[in-house]
């Protein structure tokens, strides 16, 4: 499969189960509690024992069934950031930009960890939904949601940094 086609099977699977998480997020709301970002922060297995009372038997049904989901999510989100971030550092060494291409070479790592970040994270929340691992996998999840979200976001910062720049050259040589 090519990388072009890679990228467009793994972001329509990223955007098709966001749309279902979504869905169980706003489930969740309905309880009267917080969405699932909430639960992934709350750090504290006190926090996470409100948030989880908030949402009752039927929040915590959509909160778990979330989680599962976001196994195969991750996978597609983390293989789609990965494939964008190398296009990206590939057309940067095309172009010649050789601390671009450099930088790169690190942000693949820097999406790929942030999709490990989440499974840890998953593991540590639905350990936490049934009544396991004490004071700390609510912390190891809030530790390891904050990685992820980090890590995801140099490395979309470093996407749209380099489709700006490249566009930016295309604009210039059209003008």
């Amino acid at each position: 499969m090519s990388r072009r086609r890679a990228l467009w099977v793994s972001g329509g699977a990223a955007g098709a189960l966001l749309v279902v998480l979504a869905l169980l997020d706003a489930r969740m709301q309905d309880t009267g509690g917080p969405g699932i970002v909430a639960f992934e922060l709350a750090g504290t297995s006190e926090r996470a024992a409100e948030i989880m009372a908030e949402w009752g038997e039927k929040g915590q049904d959509a909160a778990r069934l979330s989680l599962w989901l976001d196994f195969p999510y991750l996978l597609a989100w983390g293989s789609f950031l990965a494939l964008a971030v190398a296009s990206v550092r590939d057309s940067a060494s095309e172009r010649g930009w050789a601390r671009f291409a450099r930088a790169g070479a690190v942000v693949v790592a820097f999406a790929i960890a942030a999709a490990a970040c989440d499974a840890i994270e998953d593991v540590n929340l639905l350990l936490t939904l049934e009544g396991h691992g004490g004071s700390t996998a609510p912390a190891l999840a809030k530790g390891f949601a904050i990685a992820k979200f980090a890590l995801m976001t140099i490395a979309a910062i470093y996407v749209a940094a380099g489709l700006l720049a490249i566009a930016a050259g295309r604009f210039r040589r059209v003008a």
